[in-house]
């Protein structure tokens, strides 16, 4: 199935969630002088219009990042996110909203790479035209991130972080985390993992975690962002988690000043909750 297009849900509280988290990774790989790789499973578009006909059917990033656009009084790590989404719109209006991979972009390094995979073909045709100009520095290529990522691991610099970021359109998509997971970590076991998942009511949505804290890992962390009590129908998003294999040791730390600040602004009618937990070393 070829259907997701992410930007339909562009800006919204699971974007903030995990470009929020990757933004601390990435930041946290360029403390050290040595180059790392940065892998994207699913890229998808890499950038997105607000005002689009994608975008301003649900509108979804109004509850997202218009929420945190114009605040002055948040965490310093939460307004650094701010600001490099500002950054690309510089006139200070919201029309732009970066994808992983622009996040990425952003933060690197001349001496960092970036692999992209995206199957959906106008997705990909989008990321290409996006990131033309960038070179060998950015590699893309039109598959599935699964099937490539153990080619590329372990990355040449043996630093990096690989982002694993599925629609999850099919239930399979759960059990190709965790065995894309289980590959991986025998190629590159030192290197940083960040799996997002949305919050459904499913089991497997449900039981992804808790599957993922039995990799054979020696530490990891797990965020969580309930923005509305689910449903009573049963469908739809009512949050999103991030599962980080070999975090920071920093991040923990950066997440309990953070996280009640966005239950508490993206929450919908005062049900903001997060769950913040971590093994480790």
């Amino acid at each position: 199935m070829l259907s997701y297009r992410h930007a339909f849900h562009a800006g919204n509280h699971a974007d903030v969630l995990k470009h929020f988290v990757e933004l601390e990774l990435l930041r946290y790989l360029a403390q050290k002088d040595k180059p790392y790789w940065y892998i994207d499973t699913h890229a998808g578009a890499g950038c997105y219009e607000l005002d689009s006909e994608y975008a301003e059917k649900n509108a979804e990033y109004k509850s997202g990042i218009a929420r945190l656009w114009e605040a002055d009084d948040l965490p310093e790590a939460l307004a650094e996110y701010v600001r490099m989404v500002k950054h690309f719109n510089p006139d200070g209006v919201l029309k732009l909203y970066p994808g992983s991979p622009l996040v990425t972009l952003h933060a690197m390094r001349d001496q960092d790479r970036m692999r992209l995979f995206e199957l959906h073909p106008t997705d990909h045709a989008i990321l290409e035209e996006n990131f033309a100009e960038h070179g060998t520095h950015v590699l893309m290529q039109k598959a599935d991130g699964f099937g490539a990522l153990k080619a590329l691991l372990p990355p040449p610099p043996r630093r990096g972080l690989v982002l694993i970021d599925p629609p999850y359109e099919e239930k399979q998509d759960y059990q190709r985390v965790v065995t894309a997971l289980q590959e991986g970590l025998k190629r590159f076991a030192n290197g940083t993992y960040a799996v997002w998942y949305p919050q459904l009511q499913r089991s497997e949505s449900v039981e992804l975690p808790e599957k993922l804290k039995q990799l054979p890992v020696k530490s990891w962390l797990h965020v969580a962002l309930t923005v509305h009590t689910p449903d009573e129908d049963g469908f739809g998003m009512h949050g999103s988690g991030m599962f980080v294999i070999n975090p920071p040791w920093t991040l923990y730390a950066t997440l309990q000043e953070v996280m009640p600040v966005l239950a508490a602004r993206l929450g919908e009618f005062g049900q903001g909750s997060f769950v913040l937990e971590q093994q480790a070393a």
